[in-house]
C-alpha cells in the first residue's frame, strides 16, 4: 500500500509497505479520506512520536470501507462505511483500527465529513463531559474557537444549553463561531479577554478549553469561576507558564487538568466513543450537530495542507482525500 512518510529532511513523500496486519478485536480499512492534526505536524517535527506498538505513520482519524475483520470481531462486517480514530496510520490507503473505536458512517455524511469527525468531537466530548462534567447552562469559555475541537465544543455546549465565548484570532473566525452559536467571540487581537470577561462574565466560567498555555493559563485562573475546571490541550502558546497564584487556585478551588487523547488505553477510547455514541451520534447522524471542513486537499497536496494549519489560518477541518 502507498503511504505518506516524512524524510530525513522532514519533508513529506510517498512510500510504499505491505498492509498492517490486524489483530483479532481490530478491523482493516480501505481509507477514503483522512483528517489533518496539529499532532501531525508535531509528530512531522520530531515533537510527538507515536506510542510504543503504534503505527508511526501520520494520521489519528479515518473514514472509508472496512475490508476485513479479525476473528473476534461480531459487531462490524466488510463492506460497513465507518470514521474511527486510529493512534497512528491514517494517511495511509489502510490503516487498523480497534473494532470497539470505529462508529457508522451516518447515511448523510461523505467520507470527508467522517473524517473531520472523530478526533475533534471525541476530543471536546471527552474535555467537556468526562473530564470537566460540563452541567447544563454553564458558562463555558473556548480558546481557539476556530479549530477544530473549538467548532465541535462549540456544538456540544451549545446542545446544554451553555453560554459559550470564545477566543479567535480574526473576525472571520468570529462570525463563523457565533454562527456555530457561540454568544461571545473575542478577537484577542484586538480586546483582551480577561476585559471583556470580567466586564461581561462577571461570575466568571465554570469551564475552560485552553489548547494555548504559556502565560494563557494564569490569565484563564483570573476568570474561572468557583469551583470551576481548566482542562488544558495543548501549549501552543509555550510549556511554561507565568508564576501561578496558588492563593486563587484555592479561593475559587478550581480543578486544573492536563489531557491527550492519543495516548491513552484502549479500553478508556473504547468507553469515549461508547458514551460519545449514546450522548451525541443521533445528533451528529441528524445534522444537529455537524463537523466544520475548511479545507479538502487530494492527498498529494498534503503539504498544503500541513502549511494551512501551521499559519493558523483555518477555520474547521482539513481533510485529505485518499487515492
Amino acid at each position: 500500500m502507498k503511504y505518506i512518510a516524512v524524510d530525513a529532511n522532514k519533508a513529506l513523500l510517498f512510500a510504499e509497505q505491505e498492509l498492517p496486519e490486524i489483530g483479532d478485536d481490530e478491523c482493516l480499512i480501505k481509507v477514503v479520506a483522512c483528517g489533518v492534526n496539529r499532532a501531525d505536524l508535531l509528530q512531522r517535527d520530531g515533537k510527538y512520536p507515536a506510542p510504543d506498538g503504534e503505527s508511526p505513520i501520520l494520521g489519528l482519524e479515518v473514514s472509508g470501507d472496512i475490508v476485513k475483520c479479525g476473528t473476534k470481531v461480531t459487531e462490524w462486517q466488510s463492506g460497513n462505511k465507518v470514521f474511527a480514530l486510529v493512534s497512528g496510520g491514517g494517511y495511509a490507503q489502510y490503516v487498523k483500527a480497534k473494532a470497539s473505536q470505529l462508529m457508522p458512517l451516518p447515511n448523510s455524511f461523505t467520507y470527508q465529513q467522517g473524517a473531520a469527525s472523530a478526533e475533534v468531537f471525541l476530543t471536546a466530548y471527552q474535555s467537556l463531559f468526562t473530564i470537566a462534567k460540563l452541567k447544563t447552562s454553564s458558562k463555558v469559555l473556548i480558546h481557539a474557537g476556530g479549530s477544530g475541537v473549538g467548532c465541535a465544543a462549540i456544538q456540544l455546549a451549545k446542545a446544554k444549553q451553555c453560554l459559550v465565548a470564545v477566543t479567535v484570532s480574526n473576525e472571520t473566525k468570529a462570525k463563523a463561531c457565533m454562527a456555530l452559536g457561540a454568544d461571545y467571540a473575542i478577537n484577542y487581537h484586538l480586546e483582551d479577554f480577561v476585559q471583556f470577561s470580567k466586564e461581561r462574565i462577571k461570575e466568571g466560567f465554570d469551564v475552560i478549553l485552553d489548547v494555548v498555555a504559556g502565560d494563557y493559563l494564569t490569565r484563564n485562573i483570573n476568570i474561572a469561576a468557583m469551583d470551576s475546571q481548566i482542562v488544558m490541550l495543548a501549549m501552543l502558546g509555550g510549556r511554561f507558564s507565568e508564576p501561578i497564584d496558588i492563593a486563587k487556585l484555592l479561593m475559587k478551588r478550581v480543578t486544573l487538568t492536563a489531557s491527550t487523547l492519543r495516548n491513552r488505553s484502549d479500553n478508556y477510547k473504547a468507553k469515549l466513543v461508547s458514551n460519545f455514541s449514546k450522548d451525541f451520534y443521533r445528533q451528529l447522524a441528524q445534522g444537529e450537530i455537524n463537523p466544520v471542513i475548511d479545507s479538502i486537499y487530494p492527498w498529494q497536496d498534503a503539504e498544503l495542507a500541513h502549511q494551512k494549519m501551521a499559519n493558523n489560518e483555518n477555520i474547521g477541518k482539513l481533510i485529505l482525500t485518499v487515492d
